[in-house]
């Protein structure tokens, strides 16, 4: 497990605007106390040929499509072509890939969408990394805090990894399918190219390359 948590096996780093976020980093949670203050320093860099600047430290895409129901506190990013729909909350501390998709009373907070990534029906996203055309289906929420405020524990088969964390959600890898209406509990971290069963609930580690029936059925693709 401790291989395939590392930052170089879950994410292709060339898919996101916030790649040197994870310079130096072995495993992505450890980026989290950092997003706030790295969205303020690479907006300011941001071409304004191609950003607006709007209110305090909101730099949105003039290609990005945002509805003007939707809600977007700084500091944020929204990447070129993304699309920001109808009453959607971003509390800040959020950078919005390109291409991405935050839908319908989908809330953000702390955390980084790589390109394509598509949150597009009633979800929360919090303290969490979805890697490059990552899909939360409708109804699926990262919970971010245990119910003990006790710190959140990485747990595979035989191995855990104290992250010193109290609030992560998931780390999700590349080409992560999350079925409708899952729970992806606090330390939840799901292997690049594997899919969760609609109303799932998740704990732990999950390889990549396999399909997540419940806890204790996870299937290798075939």
């Amino acid at each position: 497990m401790l291989e395939q948590v590392k930052v170089s096996n879950l994410y292709n780093l060339e898919q996101t605007i916030a790649a040197k976020i994870f310079e130096g980093v072995t495993y992505p949670w450890e980026v989290l106390s950092k997003i706030g203050d790295f969205i303020i320093e690479l907006g300011k860099t941001l071409p304004e040929d191609e950003y607006i600047k709007q209110g305090e430290d909101v730099w949105i895409a003039k290609s990005a499509k945002v509805a003007p129901t939707a809600c977007i506190n700084g500091p944020a990013i929204i990447g070129k072509d993304a699309e920001i729909r109808h009453c959607a909350f971003i509390r800040g501390k959020a950078i919005v890939g390109e291409g991405a998709v935050v839908g319908n009373s989908t809330e953000l907070k702390n955390v980084i969408l790589f390109n394509k990534v598509q949150v597009p029906h009633y979800n929360y996203v919090g303290d969490s990394v979805l890697g490059y055309k990552a899909h939360m289906g409708a109804g699926s929420i990262t919970s971010n805090i245990k119910s003990d405020r006790s710190l959140v524990t990485i747990k595979g088969d035989a191995e855990k990894i104290d992250t010193g964390l109290v609030k992560m959600g998931a780390m999700l890898g590349d080409n992560v399918e999350v079925g409708c209406n899952s729970v992806l509990n606090p330390g939840t971290v799901i292997g690049k190219n594997s899919n969760v069963y609609p109303l799932s609930m998740v704990r732990g580690f999950v390889p990549e390359n396999c399909i997540f029936k419940k806890q204790s059925e996870i299937a290798v693709k075939e």
